[in-house]
């Protein structure tokens, strides 16, 4: 296994240079958030990063609210992120609100997923996409009791990452995690000339052991995974 930095997890890829780009490593006992629309491309970053930390040591559990958890297994391995070793050596758990089927299991919250005990021993957890699995009638002292939790989970020796839609999630809730997350990722997708172009703008990136880009543009393409655009990174 792989050192892990003291107080990063590295999720760099010789495939690509997003780690050069975004702060080298990934914070230890951190709450991150990576914020966008539908279409915007949370889901692939996740990914991304997921193999990327796989690829350096670290034990990852990545709970998905969108997918199966064999439609997210056949996902990564359909744009050449192949983690079949990972998951039988147990460095990887897949969660899903799905089970192996599209059958929801109902009534699961945030909550009930921060006390799985499948979050235990690893080191860092991806919840895609949160929004779906959050209260949005939350507030007052229920707020600050998710908060508290999410602080408390990540003070724990944690690192925690959210994929939220600003228009699916408490706006309250939503300017507190961004207040208070050592992470921001904002995400963005916009058609010029027929092509979609999708930036990621580095909001906030606390601790970071390297260089942080403002904006990175970006794509993915099967089999080859995800490449940044180095023209267009400022």
């Amino acid at each position: 296994m792989d050192e892990i930095v003291e107080d990063g997890f590295d999720f760099g890829l010789e495939t690509d240079s997003l780690s050069d780009s975004m702060g080298a490593s990934l914070p230890n006992r951190s709450l991150c958030l990576i914020s966008g629309g539908v279409g915007s491309g949370k889901s692939l970053v996740s990914q991304r990063l997921v193999f990327g930390l796989l690829m350096n040591g670290s034990k990852v559990v990545i709970v998905t609210t969108e997918l199966t958890t064999r439609g997210w297994i056949e996902q990564m391995n359909s744009i050449g992120y192949h983690i079949a070793d990972y998951i039988a050596k147990g460095r990887l758990v897949v969660i899903s609100r799905f089970g192996t089927i599209a059958e929801p299991i109902a009534g699961v919250g945030l909550n009930d997923v921060l006390d799985s005990e499948a979050l235990g021993e690893a080191d860092f957890i991806i919840v895609d996409s949160a929004s779906s699995i959050m209260d949005m009638e939350i507030g007052g002292d229920e707020l600050f009791a998710t908060l508290q939790k999410l602080r408390k989970f990540c003070s724990s020796g944690h690192s925690l990452l959210l994929t939220l839609d600003p228009s699916g999630t408490n706006a309250g809730l939503m300017r507190e995690l961004r207040s208070s997350a050592e992470v921001v990722l904002d995400m963005t997708a916009q058609l010029i000339g027929g092509t979609l172009k999708r930036d990621l703008q580095v909001t906030r990136f606390l601790r970071a052991a390297g260089p942080v880009q403002t904006n990175i543009s970006w794509r993915v393409e099967p089999g080859m995974g995800f490449i940044v655009d180095i023209t267009a990174v400022s």
